[in-house]
């Protein structure tokens, strides 16, 4: 593969809160060379010269609650009623869309069907068909009336989720998901005012019983847990038995969160508030007004939700962007409104987003296996953007698809930069 050379571009590198002229030499899948300031890299005729422009050169974003599978419908119910062969195609457009996006790496946060996500992993790594890097999860693991058990007594209706009770079900389910090759077990202990009022975020639905044997069973094969954790003491199981991804955690107290930064290192924390925020003020064309939001308890997690999550972040505990993308008002391909969310909701600046975006969502994506991606750095990982602009200054830049103007996956241009203008050129 010919080296490429990154030059006259502005360097985010993924932990700073500025950016750096220099220039970047990428060799097989990896960075190899980095130089900034004044210093420059040596160059090669044989080599490919990419003129950024004075661009901004920075990390690959990373998604650490992605619903690929889902296909922006209304409800969870409409997701499960797509045939699994339209879901499919739906997943592999999706795929596609996140990298487009800027996207070169996502964590699955529960598929909509058992297969789904670790077939298009393995389709994508096989370099078949376009997309980024992906962590397969199961589908979301439930209890009876729990989140994703819409049925009643006198209507079946099938689950987004597995639905298990007791130890011996959930144990024999994830060592058949864990057979087919998930990377990721998640499980939700806790309710949400997706269920409509009928089980509230604060309520936690599963036993102590059940908790541990789900992260026991997935922890012993060697695979990783998540859970939809917006009760405090779902939460608190998370800390207790090893959760790594602790999605929403809305509902923590002040000592729950104290106790959390004792352990921050262990664990990830996505809110993913724009489901809170989208249903509260942007749902009405779908029938849910802010009356009707604050009727089902969904504006009271907002709030609350934005409570803990800048008290998190001002305790040095990891809080990552997105998620729950890929409903009708919050559909796939805006997910980069999650930045602004962190700045004006949870008091990060904006470098803080970035970062999150990027380098902390590089570690979550790696997690045991060292994999080093997420930072402009010697021999990480070459999945790099070049935005038209500095995102640091204005983080819409990375909502406009035109602005994010080349996208670059292990090594490879999944969209390479169009020439730039003698007349653009920066002097940097």
């Amino acid at each position: 593969m010919t080296p490429t050379l990154f030059h006259n571009v502005k360097i985010f590198e993924g932990t700073k809160h500025k950016l750096d002229p220099g220039e970047v030499l990428i060799e097989g899948n990896r960075i190899t060379r980095v130089a900034t300031g004044r210093h420059t890299l040596p160059r090669d005729q044989g080599w490919d010269l990419v003129d950024g422009g004075g661009a901004t050169l920075m990390p690959g974003l990373v998604n650490a609650h992605c619903h690929f599978t889902y296909n922006n419908a209304v409800s969870l119910a409409d997701i499960t009623a797509l045939p699994v062969e339209e879901n499919l195609l739906v997943t592999l457009r999706n795929a596609k869309t996140y990298l487009d996006y800027g996207f070169t790496a996502v964590v699955g946060m529960a598929s909509a069907k058992p297969r789904l996500e670790l077939v298009v992993r393995n389709a994508v790594n096989k370099g078949e068909f376009p997309g980024p890097r992906i962590r397969a999860c199961t589908p979301e693991y439930t209890v009876t009336g729990g989140v994703g058990d819409d049925s009643r007594l006198d209507r079946h209706v099938p689950s987004i989720g597995l639905v298990c009770n007791g130890v011996e079900e959930f144990r024999r389910s994830i060592r058949e998901m864990i057979r087919e090759g998930v990377d990721i077990v998640k499980f939700n202990n806790a309710g949400d005012s997706f269920t409509l009022g009928r089980l509230g975020g604060e309520v936690n639905p599963m036993t102590e019983d059940e908790v541990r044997t789900i992260c026991e069973t997935t922890l012993q094969l060697g695979r990783r847990v998540a859970a939809h954790a917006h009760a405090d003491s779902g939460v608190r199981q998370c800390i207790r038995y090893g959760v790594e991804f602790i999605n929403h955690a809305t509902f923590a107290t002040d000592a729950t969160i104290a106790l959390l930064a004792k352990h921050a290192g262990k664990h990830w924390v996505i809110p993913a508030i724009a489901a809170r925020y989208n249903t509260t003020y942007e749902a009405k064309d779908w029938g849910i007004t802010e009356e009707v939001a604050t009727a089902i308890g969904n504006k009271r997690e907002l709030v609350e939700g934005c409570k803990a999550m800048t008290k998190m972040h001002q305790a040095g505990i990891r809080v990552l962007p997105f998620g729950d993308y890929g409903f009708a008002w919050l559909p796939i391909g805006q997910d980069c409104r999650d930045l602004e969310h962190m700045v004006n909701l949870f008091g990060m600046k904006p470098w803080e987003a970035l970062r999150a975006a990027t380098a902390y969502g590089g570690e979550a994506w790696a997690g045991a296996s060292g994999e080093l991606l997420g930072r402009v750095k010697e021999g990480w990982l070459a999945d790099l953007l070049l935005i038209d602009g500095d995102p640091l200054q204005d983080l819409t830049l990375l909502q406009d698809q035109r602005k994010i103007t080349m996208v670059m996956k292990d090594g490879q241009f999944h969209r390479r930069p169009a020439p730039v203008e003698s007349g653009r050129r920066s002097k940097a």
